[in-house]
């Protein structure tokens, strides 16, 4: 297959993601907006970041006047996640890909973007990777362009509850892995009932949002861990 036809293969394979990402971007738009953030730099943000739970939690903090080491550390735990889909993606791309391209490649991986991709039968490809990429990419900025923009005009109560779309996304992502695994749904409850508990109890509910997911993540990752170990069969 030629250069354009993969290009063009990864446009089409990526049609279903943009419509997945424009309502969330302009969730994300109108939250970060509606909290104090510049229109231009909330959009700015989605340009240089391209990831949706890290971009609200980061917007949440910085909104909340948290300190820059709590903001890094809590968006890199939050996002994690795409170290481990960089390096089983790895195994995939065509042989000898340029450092240059493979730093895009890193950069264009989400949740969406790395299930598209995987499905994809034989190597995959920079052209395909950038085509698949094009349209969610400019998607989640449109998105977040309307929605950091339609502050001026959206009544406040709209603004207020576009949050909720958002935490929605995070839960459809639990949820699907819960009910297939056990060691999912028993970590996601740990995080949950810390949480409360941080929430509920006095000093522990002083602490700021960044540190107290930072705390609950180690515990429901230490738990887990603990309990349910990976075989050494479900490892290769």
């Amino acid at each position: 297959m030629n250069t354009l036809n993969q290009f063009n293969q990864g446009l089409r394979d990526g049609v279903p993601v943009i419509f997945g990402y424009l309502p969330v971007g302009f969730a994300f738009g109108v939250t970060a907006a509606a909290g104090g953030i510049p229109p231009w730099l909330v959009v700015l943000i989605s340009l240089t970041n391209f990831t949706s739970a890290g971009q609200l939690m980061g917007a949440t903090l910085i909104i909340a006047g948290a300190p820059i080491f709590e903001i890094a550390v809590t968006t890199l735990i939050i996002n994690i996640r795409y170290v481990i889909m960089s390096m089983s993606f790895s195994q995939r791309i065509t042989p000898n890909m340029p450092i240059l391209e493979k730093m895009v490649a890193a950069f264009a991986i989400t949740d969406e973007i790395f299930t598209v991709a995987s499905l994809k039968k034989g190597e995959v490809s920079f052209n395909y990777i950038s085509g698949l990429v094009t349209g969610p990419y400019f998607g989640w900025s449109l998105g977040t362009l309307l929605g950091a923009y339609a502050t001026k005009i959206l009544p406040l109560a709209i603004q207020q509850s576009m949050g909720i779309a958002l935490y929605a996304m995070f839960i459809a992502l639990i949820i699907p892995a819960a009910r297939e695994s056990l060691a999912v749904m028993v970590v996601a409850g740990i995080s949950v009932c810390a949480s409360i508990i941080f929430k509920v109890t006095p000093l522990l509910d002083t602490l700021s949002s960044g540190y107290v997911i930072m705390i609950c993540t180690i515990l429901a990752a230490a738990f887990g861990a603990y309990f349910f170990p990976r075989e050494e069969e479900d490892l290769t």
